[in-house]
């Protein structure tokens, strides 16, 4: 019997109401600086519920779970529904799929925090390395993009690639952002370089001497973070 994209949310919605701790939610909240309220459950366990409640519906196909998943983030009650929701494109069946790129951007926008936008940027390195060509052009259209989030979500989009990160397109994507003043883009510039220093230090040095006069300071301080003075 082929499950419905409700059943899943259904499960999942009542697998997390049932897991949640009410005394460690208004502190969640407060933390997140969140208008929605929590259940009170971890994120490693909402991915843990959401990964066990998805087992369950065996039948259910990638255009039904990206469906539970928009039901999930834009009708939540709770911000662990929402977690829930990039819990779901982050299984196998959702990985790398292009198709989802326009989900991944609406979350972004509509999450509009940090929380949401990181946990994303994981789904868009998945699309690098399964669609080279076609993500770097999405994430080059969103660093000039007037939302910030999805300016923050191009500049960490290769976070986690190690020797795959195409460092042109990094260069490009901090480039457009350097004279952005906003604390979440100096910090994003400065983590996607501090996490390709790991790989290419020299690289990142080189670049930082380069664009002395143009990172801010806290950009250029989290890129050099590691690296021997």
């Amino acid at each position: 019997m082929t499950r419905t994209p409700s059943s899943l949310v259904a499960r999942i919605r009542s697998d997390l109401a049932r897991e949640g701790d009410p005394d460690r939610a208004p502190g969640m909240q407060a933390y997140m600086k969140s208008a929605l309220p929590f259940f009170g459950v971890r994120v490693p366990q909402v991915r843990s519920i959401t990964r066990a409640a998805a087992r369950a519906e065996p039948a259910l196909e990638l255009d039904a779970l990206a469906a539970a998943a928009r039901e999930l983030f834009d009708n939540a009650t709770h911000r662990e529904e929402r977690y829930a929701a990039l819990a779901l494109l982050a299984l196998p069946i959702a990985r790398g799929e292009l198709h989802l790129i326009p989900t991944h951007e609406h979350f972004a926008t509509a999450g509009a925090w940090w929380d949401i936008v990181d946990e994303t940027a994981h789904r868009i390195a998945d699309l690098h390395d399964a669609h080279p060509g076609e993500t770097a052009r999405v994430v080059r259209a969103w660093s000039a993009h007037d939302d910030m989030w999805l300016r923050r979500l191009a500049i960490i989009s290769q976070l986690g690639r190690k020797d795959r990160v195409d460092a042109v397109l990094l260069t490009e994507v901090v480039e457009a952002n350097m004279p952005d003043r906003e604390f979440f883009i100096r910090k994003a510039i400065g983590w996607a370089l501090r996490d390709y220093a790991r790989v290419q230090p020299g690289w990142v040095s080189d670049f930082v001497a380069a664009h002395e006069h143009q990172l801010s300071g806290l950009s250029r301080r989290e890129a050099l973070k590691h690296l021997a003075s």
